[in-house]
């Protein structure tokens, strides 16, 4: 998938690397493309039941890259662009068909931290924490992480700029273990082998009963999820 984003397919599950570790693997435009470009491709693929997604070096992502932010604020056409690319990455991520897994190997902040929630499973390395800094200057996603978190939390973290880390995340439910960073691409692999027991039918079926009652709506953009 190019230097952005590696994908292996590793038995019946793909693990997908975020590679921009230079910038904290910020969700660049043409990265987000990629994403949405391969879970298209794994849609497809009858052979897998099961995602991941890590990030390359000690960081999970730091959201999107605001470099394009600023380039966006002064040309309309870029500003376009970057907003369907967004669209269209969040809607693909949170109504994938089959279980996706976040291994965050490190901070997970704004985008990074959406990207964790859309995942239906979270494991994270003891250095992980999550946050929200972008409330202080735009709109956060708050529906997925309601769903995850309940409405306390959630606020806590978009309105009040609660943040936690990686024993606040396990106590609150965001995540369902934690572990040292060197066993983290262990832990999720023994996740993703408990996953992968049912069949590819069954977990099509019990990921479109997750989806309904979440209540995604599969046409919403990104600032009004």
């Amino acid at each position: 998938m190019g230097e952005e984003l590696d994908c292996r397919i590793l038995g019946q599950h793909a693990l997908l690397t975020l590679r921009r570790p230079e910038v904290r693997n910020a969700l660049s435009i043409s990265l987000r493309e990629a994403i949405s470009d391969v879970l298209d491709e794994l849609a497809a693929d009858p052979g897998i039941k099961a995602v991941a997604i890590t990030g390359e070096g000690d960081v999970f992502s730091a959201g999107f890259d605001l470099r394009e932010f600023e380039r966006a604020a002064s040309e309309p056409d870029f500003a376009d662009r970057l907003w369907a690319s967004s669209d269209r990455y969040h809607r693909r991520v949170l109504t994938f068909p089959l279980p996706t897994v976040a291994a965050v190997n490190g901070p997970a902040i704004a985008g990074g931290f959406d990207l964790a929630v859309m995942c239906d499973l979270r494991l994270a390395a003891s250095t992980a924490r999550f946050a929200h800094p972008e409330r202080a200057f735009g709109d956060v996603v708050y529906g997925p992480l309601h769903d995850l978190v309940g409405g306390a939390m959630a606020r806590e973290l978009t309105l009040g700029g609660a943040e936690l880390d990686a024993a606040d995340a396990l106590r609150c439910g965001l995540v369902g273990s934690v572990v040292e960073p060197d066993e983290l691409l262990a832990a999720t692999e023994e996740l993703l082998r408990r996953i992968e027991v049912a069949s590819r039918e069954v977990l099509l079926r019990t990921k479109a009963k997750v989806l309904r009652s979440a209540g995604y709506d599969a046409s919403a953009r990104t600032l009004d999820l």
